[in-house]
């Protein structure tokens, strides 16, 4: 039977734009990760991996006009936005050779032989070396920062393992034209092209998943795709790490005195985060619990204003769209829930944003009204009216985990009474914001992009220098003779790496 053909789609008409490739039989990703697995060594050199991925930083850039409007033809989602995007990408290579140059990833613990202790210390050397070829699976609502030369492929590449990318169907052509790039990357610096290779279709990715040689996998999408594969990730006869970004609600808690001191600026805060790119953010504020009375009226007052401003929009595929406009009738239609902005269909391919609201009490305890706290992916969010601060105890206990977490105060407030409510938050979510919105995800060291399930399957981060630690594992050397040992475990340190040395940072 022939391979099945992958099409480049465009959303904004539903037609098909060019075949890119075909989905790749079981053969063919035994194949991929077999080079993959070849490749490892040939990463082995720091300062080379550094090089490399400042390379592919610099020819994304160069690149940037036909990798935009190869991602905005198939994602619709715009220059402006995508321009942003690239720009993360190549400052994520950037970031992660960096990380690479520095070393202190690599967690260098050394323990001299000491008899004196009880147990007596034997000489130890201990640090970290890559696992393997990696699997990661594409985003569909980030066709570069979260797809081919996105973070999983940048922090494995920066550890050492090579990687075999399953491309999100949505993009297939912007997959294969950056992949192209950082192949072209890789030979640049004497690096066999495989170290970065792409596959296509949904068998291919199951495939991936239960290779022998894949060693670790990275996921960003739906919670039932990625549970689905963590599950088969843990199958294996030798299980692996799966990292799983699946999906969030990033819920928001508005005191009554921040409603009362800038209703306004809160409701037109929360209407631009969550329309946001349709939508389609994973850090989009998709609940919020704000005041009944007359403080949480201005504020909905301020984001119908908005959303009522904001144009309809094209979503990532038609298969989502359909799913939003399901899924925001669904919502609508329980008890006591009431729609001052109709979410929904826009036009034949487009939705047009909107909100629903409910009283907090009706999500207090199990009911129908659950499925207003699981996420409904498109430019939608939940507003939830209390009445009293158990209300919002209450319908906190109930959320799932979540990549965020939003706490919007007064300035009163910020001299520690609301501690409690920050407190409450905590543990809902990899990453709390007071005063902000959570639909911008900074590259920085201390960022944390993930947590509890289902908004990640483990308590790793997906964004940031951390990221690395993933695609890791530590080991350690015994009583091992100098010359026997891995360069960056000598007693000269010829490298000059940062580590500890019988416990004091040296």
């Amino acid at each position: 039977m022939a391979a099945a053909p992958v099409w480049s789609v465009d959303p904004r008409t539903g037609n098909p734009r060019e075949q890119v490739a075909v989905e790749a039989t079981a053969e063919e990703v035994d194949a991929a990760v077999r080079a993959a697995h070849a490749a490892r060594g040939a990463l082995a050199d720091r300062t080379v991996r550094a090089a490399f991925l400042r390379t592919a930083a610099d020819l994304l850039a160069e690149a940037q006009e036909h990798v935009i409007e190869a991602a905005d033809a198939e994602t619709a989602l715009g220059p402006a936005r995508l321009t942003g995007e690239l720009a993360r990408t190549a400052a994520q290579l950037r970031a992660f050779a960096e990380v690479v140059d520095e070393g202190a990833f690599l967690d260098i613990h050394i323990d001299h032989e000491d008899g004196s202790r009880t147990p007596p210390w034997p000489d130890l050397r201990r640090y970290k070396i890559p696992l393997g070829v990696v699997a990661v699976y594409a985003a569909s609502n980030f066709p570069l920062a979260f797809s081919v030369p996105g973070g999983d492929t940048a922090s494995a590449l920066a550890a050492g393992c090579p990687v075999v990318v399953k491309a999100h169907p949505d993009h297939p052509a912007t997959s294969e034209l950056c992949a192209s790039l950082l192949r072209r990357a890789a030979a640049q610096h004497g690096l066999p092209e495989d170290v970065l290779t792409v596959v296509h279709g949904f068998e291919a990715g199951v495939e991936l998943v239960k290779h022998p040689l894949v060693s670790a996998a990275g996921f960003t999408g739906s919670i039932r795709g990625g549970r689905a594969l963590f599950d088969a990730a843990a199958a294996r006869p030798a299980p692996i790490p799966f990292h799983g970004e699946l999906g969030s609600l990033n819920p928001v808690v508005v005191t009554e005195a921040a409603a009362a001191e800038r209703a306004e600026q809160i409701g037109a805060g929360l209407g631009g985060s969550m329309t946001m790119g349709a939508g389609q953010f994973c850090t989009k504020p998709g609940f919020v619990l704000a005041p009944a009375g007359e403080s949480g009226d201005q504020l909905l007052k301020s984001l119908t204003e908005t959303v009522s401003g904001t144009g309809s929009g094209v979503m990532l595929d038609h298969r989502m769209r359909d799913a939003f406009v399901q899924g925001v009738a669904e919502r609508a239609a329980l008890p006591d829930v009431e729609a001052p902005v109709t979410p929904g269909a826009g036009g034949e391919h487009t939705v047009s944003a909107g909100f629903l609201t409910v009283p907090a009490h009706r999500l207090a305890q199990e009911g129908p009204h659950d499925a207003l706290l699981e996420e409904c992916f498109g430019p939608v969010t939940v507003v939830a009216r209390y009445d009293s601060a158990d209300e919002i105890t209450a319908v906190l206990s109930r959320l799932p985990g979540n990549l965020t977490a939003t706490l919007q105060i007064a300035t009163e407030e910020a001299d520690g009474s609301a501690a409690e409510l920050l407190a409450q938050l905590t543990p809902v979510a990899g990453r709390v914001l007071v005063n902000g919105w959570p639909t911008g995800v900074a590259v920085a060291p201390a960022q944390h992009h993930g947590g509890p399930y289902p908004a990640t399957t483990s308590t790793s981060t997906s964004v940031g220098a951390t990221a690395i630690e993933r695609w890791l594992r530590p080991i350690s050397y015994q009583s091992t003779p100098e010359a026997l040992l891995p360069p960056e475990l000598r007693e000269d340190n010829p490298q000059n790496l940062p580590r500890r040395v019988d416990g004091r940072r040296a």
